[in-house]
C-alpha cells in the first residue's frame, strides 16, 4: 500500500482509577515507559520495530504529554499537576475527561521526566518519532526543547495533533489538517461548495512554510467514533475525497480499519474490532 510510517496509538498501560467504560481510554496512561500487557511485552514491541525497519518503514508512538491517569506513579509528586484553588489536581480545564489529570508545565522536574520518558523509547526500542496528542495544549517551548534533545539521541519525525503553524518552526515536521477534514465533510453534505477548498489552500500558503507537512485524512479514531463512518459523513463520495487527500501537498493518513472499508463506529472505551476483508476500497488505496 506504499505505507512508510506506522503510527501506533498509545501502547502503555491504561489507568484503572476513574476509568471510562470496561477498557478505558488509551490516552489515560499510568506508566510512560511500560507496555500494556494486553498488547504483549517490550520484546514484542522491539521485534515489531525491527521488522518495520527491515521493510524500510518507520514507527512513531502516540505520546500523551498533557495528562496522565489518576493512578500514575507521577501522582506522588502533587506539584507536577495543575492544582485548583483548594490544592487538588483535576482533568484538563473545559473537558469531561474525568479519567485523566492535567500536568503542570511550570514544573521543571516534570518536564525533565517527560523528556526522559520520550528518550527511553528511542534508546530502548529504536522508534523513529512521536505523534503528540493535543500538542497545542502543551507549551510550544517544551516541544522545542524536547525536539532538540531527542534529535541528539537520533533524528526523529514529529507529528502534532494540532493546527498551530508556530509548532512547525522548531518542533514538528507535520500537523493535522483538521479544518480540511471538516470542509470535506461539509462539501459532501452540500453545506459548502468547492470554493472552500481554494480558500483553504490559499490560507495554507499564507500560514505555512513550503516545507511544513500537513496530514490530510478522511477519517481517524476520533472522527470515526464520534462523528461517524466514511459512508455516514461522505455518502457515495468517500473515494473522491480519499483521492483528494493523496493529491494535496502533504501526507495522507490511512487509519486502522479504513483500508477494509470499516462500516461501523468503533466504541471508544470498549474493546472493538473491524473486518479484514480486502475489497474495492483497499485496491483504491493501493493504487493511490
Amino acid at each position: 500500500m506504499g505505507i512508510e510510517i506506522l503510527w501506533l496509538m498509545p501502547i502503555s498501560p491504561i489507568g484503572k482509577e476513574n476509568r471510562k467504560g470496561p477498557m478505558g481510554s488509551y490516552y489515560s496512561i499510568t506508566d510512560y515507559t511500560a507496555v500494556n500487557p494486553e498488547f504483549g511485552t517490550l520484546e514484542d514491541f522491539k521485534s515489531l520495530v525491527k521488522t518495520a525497519h527491515e521493510n524500510n518503514m518507520k514507527v512513531i508512538l502516540d505520546w500523551v504529554a498533557n495528562h496522565t491517569a489518576w493512578d500514575s506513579p507521577w501522582m506522588q509528586n502533587k506539584d507536577w499537576y495543575t492544582l485548583d484553588s483548594l490544592g487538588n489536581p483535576g482533568p484538563p480545564e473545559g473537558t469531561d475527561w474525568s479519567d485523566v489529570v492535567d500536568l503542570n508545565y511550570d514544573n521543571q522536574e516534570m518536564k525533565t521526566a517527560m523528556k526522559d520518558a520520550m528518550k527511553y523509547w528511542l534508546t530502548e526500542a529504536d522508534i523513529d518519532g512521536f505523534r503528540c496528542d493535543v500538542a497545542s495544549w502543551v507549551p510550544t517551548e517544551f516541544w522545542n526543547d524536547a525536539r532538540a534533545e531527542l534529535d541528539q539521541v537520533k533524528p526523529v519525525f514529529m507529528l502534532a495533533e494540532a493546527e498551530m503553524p508556530e509548532l512547525h518552526k522548531k518542533a514538528f515536521h507535520m500537523s493535522y489538517a483538521w479544518e480540511f477534514l471538516h470542509i470535506m465533510n461539509s462539501i459532501a453534505k452540500g453545506e459548502m461548495n468547492l470554493d472552500a477548498i481554494d480558500n483553504y489552500m490559499a490560507k495554507e500558503d499564507t500560514n505555512h512554510a513550503p516545507n511544513d507537512y500537513r496530514m490530510y485524512f478522511v477519517t481517524n479514531h476520533d472522527e470515526n467514533s464520534w462523528a461517524g463512518t466514511l459512508e455516514e459523513r461522505m455518502p457515495g463520495r468517500k473515494e473522491i475525497f480519499t483521492a483528494l487527500t493523496y493529491t494535496l501537498p502533504g501526507m495522507p493518513l490511512i487509519y486502522s480499519g479504513q483500508e477494509y472499508d470499516l462500516d461501523h463506529r468503533l466504541k471508544f472505551f470498549e474493546k472493538d474490532s473491524f473486518p479484514k476483508t480486502k475489497g474495492a476500497y483497499f485496491e483504491l488505496l493501493k493504487k493511490l
